[in-house]
């Protein structure tokens, strides 16, 4: 990484981050437009639920496309799942696919008191909100339409290659940058829509 790229980084990661935080001092959530990753979708679903359907889900080992099939029928014991479109129904069963079962002695024993962002992994969401930013603002990301090799291709580059992130995570953050991503501009609040890629 050239040195003009990497203090352009900095600049842009400060300059977001203390937009963020003005934004978050007025109560607003500045990246409220990126959807949710499955993290947060499997933490709404899981509140309130009964201790061992949750349990089930925790435990449970399936492709992206049998979560999928199983979250649909499960809509009756799950009703936060009747508000999920295609896309959040796709976005957690991904999700699901890449990280349960849970590690043996993580699965909470009473799920309805689990501090869920300590329990589950960083979903996509996370990993482009923690890791895209040192270079260029989220922006660049998000609203680009690419296909699950080509991002695959744009995080082997030299240039994206050193963030610390392993390969599952980089195809979890993939993946869901292909459901989710490719937002409309007019969707990114003003104050996101300057800036770019510094390479």
């Amino acid at each position: 990484m050239s040195i003009f790229r990497f203090h352009i980084g900095i600049f842009i990661t400060l300059a977001a981050v203390v937009l963020a935080g003005s934004l978050r001092a007025q109560g607003e959530d500045v990246f409220a437009f990126i959807p949710p990753g499955g993290k947060t979708l499997l933490a709404e679903v899981a509140r309130g639920a009964p201790a061992n359907d949750v349990r089930e889900i925790l435990t449970g080992k399936r492709t992206r496309a049998e979560w999928e099939a199983y979250l649909m029928q499960r809509t009756a014991d799950f009703p936060v799942l009747r508000d999920l479109d295609e896309t959040g129904i796709a976005t957690l069963a991904d999700y699901l696919a890449f990280n349960m079962p849970l590690p043996e002695g993580s699965v909470p024993a009473d799920p309805g008191k689990a501090d869920w962002s300590a329990v589950l992994p960083l979903d996509g969401r996370d990993l482009a909100l923690e890791n895209c930013q040192f270079c260029h603002i989220i922006t660049v990301v998000v609203t680009q339409d690419k296909t699950q090799d080509a991002w695959l291709g744009t995080m082997n580059k030299p240039s994206h290659i050193e963030i610390k992130i392993t390969p599952e995570q980089r195809q979890a953050l993939a993946s869901y940058l292909v459901l989710n991503g490719a937002i409309p501009i007019d969707l990114v609040p003003e104050e996101l829509r300057a800036g770019g890629a510094s390479y």
